[in-house]
């Protein structure tokens, strides 16, 4: 938990420091080592990315095979993951609904046990950690507000899960914290439905986002999460790529934090929320990043316009790095 130099009373959940650098390894280490435990030998799942990269860690370290299917414009390094980690991947010309989709229809044929997201309880088990321990870096208080970017909203179930758990133990008290959900406007089912007024979402079409991790078009907790965030007081926010780029950038220079595309989808809901006077300066106040920047270098260089140069230079002036001959 890391707090930010310039807004009093604001932290930083940091989740890039878990194995496989993001908050997924939280669902996926537990969701995996019961798979082991209950004797299951075959693991499938769709994935927008990181999920898939701490799947195939898991899986392996447990000896058991994964299949996992992924939209072919993931950012490189969950591909690489999943390769590496020698999971079965095939790469999707489509969204995570397309690949959820051939996972249904390819799993009693192949043998796989679906471990896809609330399709299994144990996922849910493992990220309500988070709200365990936002609680106890906090002295055991609740904070007004949590933000935390929502792609299928694991993470947010779960959380409030472990405030009910830890209120019956008697270890916090009080007000629970408004949960704010954070998309991106390029893939907001879930925004769209909270400003209707809707019990659930509807498909998002032509999502589209950098924020890989926050493009589901229609996730399929979408209900639970409305429900939390209307009961909590709080809301969902969508905001746009420049503005969750712009906040990448702000964060790196001022804080010195690289945060991911959906990290910077919270920080840049709070500064909106700021603004509009509906979060007060002061308010305790908890924005998730949920995973390391550096697993989205192409997808942020893209995002900036940058381009790698097109080969090494084949002399440099004394002093630079070795090349080769």
């Amino acid at each position: 938990m890391i707090p930010s130099r310039r807004f009093a009373n604001v932290w930083l959940k940091e989740e890039g420091a878990n194995p496989t650098g993001t908050f997924k390894a939280r669902g996926l280490a537990l969701a995996v080592s019961m798979a082991r435990h209950y004797g299951l030998t075959k693991l499938a799942a769709p994935s927008a990315g990181n999920a898939g990269g701490a799947l195939a860690a898991y899986a392996a370290a447990a000896g058991i095979e994964a299949h996992i299917f992924m939209p072919k414009d993931v950012p490189m390094a969950n591909q690489v993951e999943c390769w590496a980690y020698g999971a079965h991947l095939t790469l999707v010309d489509g969204l995570i609904s397309d690949c959820g989709r051939m996972v249904a229809e390819r799993k009693a044929a192949e043998g796989w046990f679906d471990i896809s997201t609330l399709k299994e309880p144990f996922r849910v088990e493992g990220k309500k950690t988070m709200g365990y321990e936002l609680v106890e870096q906090l002295g055991w208080e609740y904070p007004d507000a949590v933000f935390y970017p929502t792609g299928g909203g694991v993470g947010l179930i779960g959380m409030w899960k472990a405030f009910e758990e830890m209120e019956q133990l008697g270890w916090v008290t009080g007000k629970r914290p408004r949960m704010y959900a954070l998309q991106a406007s390029g893939c907001a089912p879930v925004e769209r439905a909270f400003e209707e007024g809707k019990d659930v979402s509807e498909f998002f079409q032509g999502a589209a986002t950098f924020a890989s991790g926050l493009r589901v078009p229609k996730p399929y907790g979408d209900n639970i999460i409305l429900e939390i965030v209307r009961a909590s007081g709080g809301k969902v926010v969508a905001s746009e790529d420049a503005a969750i780029l712009a906040s990448i950038l702000d964060w790196a220079k001022e804080e010195g934090i690289f945060l991911s595309p959906e990290g910077a989808a919270a920080t840049a809901a709070y500064d909106t929320l700021l603004a509009s006077g509906e979060i007060k300066r002061g308010e305790r106040v908890v924005l998730f990043n949920t995973g390391a920047g550096l697993k989205y270098v192409d997808m942020t260089a893209e995002a900036m316009h940058l381009r790698r140069p097109g080969s090494l230079p084949t002399s440099l002036p004394v002093g630079g790095i070795i090349t080769p001959a």
